[in-house]
């Protein structure tokens, strides 16, 4: 949900089609809980992740055909309710940006080798949920091209991937050892976690940057600001992981976004 409420931030007080947009982050939502879903069974038939206990494989009583057909639902409707928006809005040429985002999504998962166990697949993470999602829901809330499009696409990027290394740590004997080329699994765990903190500054960065150049109200900047600098003196305080960097992260937006509604 962050990018879509990340573009209501960003676009300020730009007109913008408010119910397109939250249509779309729903469309959104749906394709990413089928891409967890997916995820969770590639990674349980190759021997990866297979101590988590909040896998969705676990929730179908470890059976693989029920999880994937669940992920392929969410898919499909996520599908739909996205190009039906686009066919509404007259915007079908954003599949050109966002058919091949969906199409990584897919083979970030599928067959035996999937993206996510090469060194390309926290690219890929980044790619899809900056310029893919970010981007998307942008242009589909009827807004210009603009530097704070760029600023956002890579602010989300950055969170993306952010939360992506934050989870590796823990799991980089069993990445290994299913023959998963994670960046834990390459660099070590202790530069994994200064990555994702670094890539979390960096989202706040250029969140803040595409406020200013979007001509945020001042005191939606100053929120944006302190409660920004807050969350980064908290995730260096302490090793991140996906929670420390989530929710912070939304408290920044959520406060940033109530203030500028004010």
């Amino acid at each position: 949900m962050l990018p879509g409420l990340g573009v209501l931030l960003v676009a300020g007080d730009a007109p913008l089609w408010f119910t397109g947009l939250a249509l779309a982050t729903f469309a959104v939502v749906l394709l990413q809980h089928a891409i967890n879903l997916l995820n969770d069974v590639s990674d349980w038939r190759l021997g990866a992740d297979v101590e988590k206990f909040d896998s969705w494989v676990r929730v179908h009583d470890e059976d693989t055909r029920i999880a994937t057909l669940h992920g392929l639902l969410s898919a499909l409707a996520g599908t739909v309710l996205g190009t039906g928006l686009l066919i509404v809005s007259d915007r079908l040429w954003i599949l050109l940006i966002a058919a091949p985002m969906v199409v990584l999504g897919y083979l970030y998962n599928a067959g035996p080798r999937p993206l996510s166990y090469t060194f390309l697949g926290e690219w890929v993470t980044g790619l899809c949920y900056g310029p893919g999602v970010f981007g998307c829901l942008w242009l589909l809330a009827g807004l210009p091209l603009a530097p704070a499009t760029g600023l956002g696409a890579l602010a989300f990027a950055a969170l993306a991937m952010a939360l992506l290394l934050s989870h590796q740590p823990p799991q980089i004997e069993t990445d290994r050892a299913a023959g998963k080329h994670s960046f834990a699994v390459r660099y070590g765990a202790q530069r994994t976690r200064q990555t994702a903190r670094w890539l979390t500054v960096l989202f706040v960065f250029s969140t803040g940057i595409g406020l200013v150049t979007g001509d945020a109200r001042p005191a939606t900047a100053a929120v944006f600001a302190l409660t920004g600098l807050a969350a980064i003196v908290f995730l260096w305080r302490s090793p991140p992981n996906p929670r420390r960097i989530l929710l912070p992260s939304t408290g920044i937006i959520v406060a940033s976004l109530i203030v500028n509604a004010m």
